[in-house]
């Protein structure tokens, strides 16, 4: 699990590209302070295992599933990437719960500053457009962030100078592919309220929640 607060960008030191599957070596510095085999850290906000890793850098496998819906596949030597490590049970929860797997793809359409601010518009997958409200949490390739607009297929998000400097996010612009995750509570009311599968007959009700406790 982690937050969307963004540590540190790392450096994509090498990559090896397979049949729909990657292994990817990152240099970092900062989250490999504790780093141990096994962990799980967030690139761009993709969920990996480390698998290995040295005082400078680690090491990830990206498995065909993950290549197909991320856009890490279009990493190459030298791409900067947002690293997050998982979230510390004590540690203080800066962002919104953000589970590191990707729901799909989104573009950027326009990026325009205002004031101190940056406003970017981004264009998602039809299927993934219904989970967001206005005000409400979506992360973009790791960073947590709100959304201040939504509109047909596209949202509208603002990044402020500190997350323009410190995410990888401040230097994409028009046509670049950003990994979308939804805010999970949405996707789980989305689910239990049934509006993600329109064939199916919601099962909430008013009687239900007055059943469950809920009245």
């Amino acid at each position: 699990m982690f937050t969307g607060i963004i540590e540190e960008i790392g450096s994509v030191k090498g990559i090896t590209t397979k049949t729909e599957a990657l292994e990817i070596s990152v240099h970092a510095k900062d989250i490999l302070n504790d780093v141990n085999l096994g962990d799980s850290i967030s690139i761009n906000g993709v969920c990996l295992t480390v698998t290995s890793y040295t005082a400078h850098s680690v090491e990830f496998d990206v498995m065909p599933e993950t290549f197909r819906a991320t856009n890490l596949h279009e990493l190459k030597q030298g791409s900067p990437v947002n690293l997050e490590r998982a979230m510390a049970a004590g540690g203080r929860f800066g962002g919104h719960l953000v589970s590191g797997h990707i729901d799909g793809t989104g573009s950027i359409i326009s990026k325009s500053p205002e004031s101190n601010a940056v406003y970017y518009d981004i264009e998602l997958p039809d299927e993934l457009i219904k989970y967001f409200v206005y005000k409400g949490s979506i992360a973009i390739d790791g960073t947590s962030l709100t959304v201040f607009g939504v509109k047909d297929n596209r949202v509208t998000i603002s990044l402020i100078p500190h997350t323009m400097e410190h995410t990888v996010l401040g230097g994409k612009g028009p046509g670049d592919q950003v990994n979308i995750e939804c805010d999970m509570i949405g996707k789980y009311v989305a689910h239990f309220l049934g509006k993600d599968e329109p064939s199916k007959q919601s099962q909430m009700s008013k009687e239900f929640l007055s059943e469950n406790g809920f009245a």
